[in-house]
């Protein structure tokens, strides 16, 4: 939603769960002056003494369509809004949804920053993510690439016990968590350094928001041996061997991609391996066969590689705009549709989207090229590689 405003203002003002707020001078005079105001719930019972006797109040409340419609009748609102607001805050929203409209922002100290100072901890090397209404992707990434200290926003539903679980489940026992409850609130403001084990089990009053420390580095291989993967009914044949994985990435270009589909996962090793490597990619996994998904959870959780999508079914059947538009693809079962397979994918992939696979045979190669041909899309390299006593294996790129 983007509102066009001719000379509307927006004075957008940080506060935090303190009951006796102190504002500059220029700020008391923009509240005194004010005649319509805007902020949660917990806001208004904050400064609800300060405003004048005939304010109007809009409540910020999802669907935020509905508060932005409230807005358009009003030239200039005086917002309230947690922290910094222009940090992942509410002024970022209006900025976005009313583009010509003018923020004035008066920011206090963020919820992490609070924390940090509680704790007397240096934060100038700490990567903040946010999941206040946002996916686990950028959270999974930090654990992922092992970031010595992660800031971390929460929401109502991903709490510090959700994402303690999620920490474990996936072996990121190595943090230690300090959560900092209702910060800036005399009376009921808490922080608690907990391990991870301790926070599940335990409740936390909100607002809250978290930092994790790292107490010892995880193992993050580059190129993980296809005898420490869960197997397919313990066929070790049946998965890709590192040395072909690790080209095979190579060949894909991930690090300047965003969204990767991975068609006939089997044991999921090339989806684990991509995500251990470039941890900011969104990866959507293909498998005809239903006990796919098991081994790739357990595969997973084994790897510390949440946020792997995981679709079974036959993939012509497959609903694909259901799913992450991807910027590349590999191929690595077809059950002799891939001319069908590329077809299908067509549609939906950008101008220069790398398609790579691995050919054991003559017969897969040519096919292959045909469905390359069928497309409209040209092969641009082809490695061949033989690993150990295993048939050689031709890894293809096509764009």
């Amino acid at each position: 939603m983007k509102i066009m405003s001719a000379m509307r203002k927006f004075y957008v003002i940080g506060i935090s769960d303190e009951r006796r707020l102190r504002f500059p001078a220029e700020v008391e005079r923009i509240i005194a002056s004010g005649r319509v105001f805007s902020g949660g719930r917990r806001h208004r019972e904050i400064v609800r003494t300060m405003l004048p006797d005939e304010a109007t109040w809009i409540d910020i409340t999802v669907p935020l369509d509905d508060v932005f419609l409230q807005y358009e009748e009003h030239q200039e609102i005086v917002v309230f809004a947690s922290g910094d607001p222009l940090f992942f805050g509410f002024a970022n929203t209006l900025q976005r949804v009313f583009p010509d409209a003018q923020t004035v922002t008066f920011p206090s100290f963020n919820s992490l920053q609070m924390l940090a100072h509680r704790l007397e901890m240096p934060y100038n090397e700490m990567s903040v993510v946010s999941l206040t209404g946002r996916p686990w992707d950028d959270f999974d990434a930090a654990l992922i690439e092992g970031r010595p200290l992660i800031g971390v926003l929460t929401d109502r539903e991903k709490t510090p016990p959700v994402i303690a679980a999620r920490m474990l489940e996936y072996g990121y026992d190595n943090y230690r968590m300090a959560i900092g409850e209702r910060l800036g609130n005399e009376a009921d403001e808490r922080v608690r350094t907990m391990q991870p084990a301790d926070v599940v089990h335990d409740t936390f009053a909100a607002p809250n928001c978290l930092i994790l420390s790292r107490t010892a580095v995880r193992s993050r291989p580059f190129g993980v041996s296809e005898k420490a993967f869960f197997l397919l009914d313990g066929r070790v044949n049946m998965i890709t061997k590192m040395p072909v994985r690790l080209l095979t990435l190579s060949m894909l270009d991930l690090r300047h991609r965003s969204s990767f589909w991975d068609i006939g996962f089997c044991t999921g090793s090339v989806s684990v391996e991509a995500k251990l490597q470039f941890p900011h990619l969104r990866i959507t996994a293909f498998e005809k066969r239903p006990e796919g998904v098991g081994i790739l959870s357990d595969n997973c959780r084994k790897f510390g590689t949440p946020g792997i999508t995981a679709v079974t079914g036959d993939f012509m059947e497959v609903e694909l705009h259901e799913y992450p538009t991807p910027d590349a693809v590999f191929i690595g079962g077809h059950g002799g549709r891939l001319v069908d397979i590329l077809r299908k994918i067509n549609v939906c992939l950008p101008p220069g989207c790398p398609i790579v696979f691995n050919s054991v045979s003559a017969a897969s190669r040519e096919m292959f090229k045909e469905g390359i041909r069928a497309i409209g899309r040209n092969v641009k390299e082809t490695v061949c590689m033989t690993v150990d006593a295993h048939s050689p294996i031709e890894i293809i790129k096509a764009e």
